[in-house]
């Protein structure tokens, strides 16, 4: 890995806050550890939330967080800039969640309603409120909190095919084309899953009594 007072390249020793994904990645390559942290700042969260819902289950997702980064670490020397960082990276979780889920027969995973399992003396709390929440205004901050439980329960009930694709861009931003390589498929058969998951949620989220409006766009309460 080298020293961590390597230069990264074009970095002239100072680790620029705007640099891509890739850049960073390839200065990490080159020894610059600082670079390698800003990246886990920045997609902790998210590939978190992805890998959560995909397996349900928070310690599961925990242990498959920590794996997804230490397969980055031991990938740096071979790393090339043929897709993009994210596209990379998710590709990565995914395969260790599919593993993690092959390896659990039982696969008796928790619902996102379900108890997360905390520490003694911690109070438990539904998983869909483990989810990190941020940026959201208060007011939408509070319409969130009533509805996102609700979003949730509708969530965990689609296909794993179609919640991935839905996870991966509403809650990741991951465009169409990198989430089709990520999953490995056209994306055209992205964008159907895609429909289908919206389908599926307006109809469980109007069963559940969540208006019109908000059942059209995932956006309003995966924020």
């Amino acid at each position: 890995m080298g020293r961590g007072g390597a230069r990264g390249p074009g970095l002239g020793g100072v680790l620029e806050p705007d640099l891509s994904d890739e850049r960073l990645m390839l200065a990490f390559r080159a020894g610059d550890v600082r670079a390698f942290e800003v990246l886990v700042r920045r997609h902790r969260a998210p590939v978190f939330n992805f890998i959560l819902r995909f397996t349900g289950h928070r310690a599961r997702a925990e242990d498959v967080l920590q794996e997804t980064w230490l397969k980055v670490v031991r990938g740096a020397p071979d790393y090339e800039t043929k897709a993009k960082f994210t596209t990379w990276l998710y590709t990565i979780a995914r395969n260790l969640c599919v593993d993690s889920a092959r390896k659990e027969s039982y696969r008796q995973a928790a619902s996102l309603e379900s108890p997360t399992a905390g520490s003694e003396g911690e109070d438990s709390r539904p998983l869909g409120e483990a989810l990190p929440d941020e940026g959201a205004s208060p007011e939408r901050g509070a319409y969130n909190a009533r509805v996102r439980p609700l979003l949730e329960r509708a969530l965990a009930g689609l296909p794993e095919e179609q919640r991935e694709v839905f996870v991966l861009r509403e809650y990741s931003g991951i465009p169409f084309k990198d989430i089709a390589e990520v999953t490995g498929v056209s994306e055209n058969t992205v964008k159907s899953r895609m429909r289908y998951a919206l389908e599926g949620l307006r109809r469980r989220l109007a069963e559940l009594g969540v208006d019109g409006d908000l059942a059209e766009d995932g956006r309003t309460v995966a924020g």
